[in-house]
């Protein structure tokens, strides 16, 4: 009989051990950014420096990318897990029947703008009326422009828009590439890069001050990640919403994290100032004024529904509609 218990021991010892390694357990996950590194995605590198997404169960990979609407194209052909990108430029992809969905908002608010060369001399936006502005072909940014002609009172021919290819967006800024005079672009990330690169302070023509009011970056995935891998898509959020939480209180440590991770100019001290003025810009629109609970990460109805009204109204989206088919909250504590 004790041999027997000893051996039964053992047994339950064995399977123990199987249980702790297999919750021990990493799910890789792969995360599509908007772009190549910048400021704005210091948070996600915090939780991975920091533990905070091996914590959730989850081997992180992050990677750069070309667009919004490529990154969440990425996420609908199976390529990435989750993406970064533009909440407009998803409720495009969605309304064409890509197979996405909003799980989660970390830009609460759009940073959208026309960023203009100080030489130029356009002082208000009726004076790009016959000026060429660069944007490229990807861009969340696309989404809302004709938008923003329409309420100044401009047409889509008023304007010269010429796609550039990815990274040279600001270099062919400065050089005022083809005759342009300024380019579409973030509030958030590239004032910093214009002047870290030698430019002056541009002029800047907010979208929100031409009727467009949206919800900036959302984080997506597949309909059927969903579904299928729920406690993936739970942990995952929870782990990016505890990294911009962890980030909103030492900045400077989630620039580190960042610069470790990408190296280069981006290490250096010029490289960590101008991350940390593009950290600062999304830090502060966290939250939108309609989430008064102030609960990091939340798709707020009231947004979604001035954002896709937007839409229907001026970017052709089915009249029909539902705001709340864009984005879930079931994922947000």
């Amino acid at each position: 009989m004790v041999c027997l218990n000893k051996v039964y021991s053992g047994i339950v010892a064995i399977a123990l051990a199987g249980i702790s390694t297999a919750a021990l357990a990493q799910d890789d996950v792969r995360l599509r950014l908007n772009w190549m590194y910048y400021g704005s995605h210091a948070g996600f590198a915090l939780g991975k420096d920091n533990g905070a997404y091996k914590n959730a169960g989850i081997n992180l990979d992050i990677r750069s990318g070309n667009g919004s609407s490529s990154a969440h194209r990425l996420v609908a052909n199976g390529d990435s897990d989750f993406a970064y990108g533009s909440c407009g430029a998803l409720v495009n992809l969605i309304s064409q029947g890509a197979p996405l969905i909003s799980v989660g908002v970390i830009d609460a608010m759009g940073t959208e703008a026309v960023i203009v060369r100080p030489d130029a001399g356009v002082k208000s936006i009726m004076d790009l009326k016959g000026k060429k502005l660069l944007t490229t072909a990807n861009a969340g940014v696309n989404t809302f422009f004709p938008i923003v002609l329409k309420n100044a009172g401009l047409s889509a021919a008023d304007v010269n828009i010429t796609n550039v290819p990815d990274g040279a967006l600001v270099s062919s800024y400065l050089q005022g590439a083809g005759g342009a005079v300024g380019i579409l672009g973030g509030l958030d990330d590239k004032p910093a890069e214009i002047k870290a690169n030698g430019g002056d302070t541009p002029v800047t023509f907010p979208y929100s001050d031409f009727g467009v009011n949206q919800v900036g970056y959302c984080l997506s995935t597949h309909k059927d990640t969903v579904k299928n891998k729920p406690d993936l898509v739970k942990r995952f959020v929870a782990a990016t919403v505890q990294s911009y939480t962890e980030a909103a209180k030492n900045p400077d440590s989630a620039v580190n994290a960042m610069a470790d991770i990408v190296g280069g100019t981006m290490a250096e001290e010029q490289g960590k100032a101008q991350s940390r003025a593009v950290l600062d810009v999304t830090l502060g629109i966290l939250y939108s004024g309609a989430n008064t609970d102030k609960k990091l990460g939340l798709n707020v109805p009231a947004d979604w529904k001035s954002m896709v009204d937007l839409m229907k109204k001026y970017n052709d989206l089915d009249p029909k509609a539902d705001p709340k088919s864009f984005y879930t909250n079931q994922f947000i504590n």
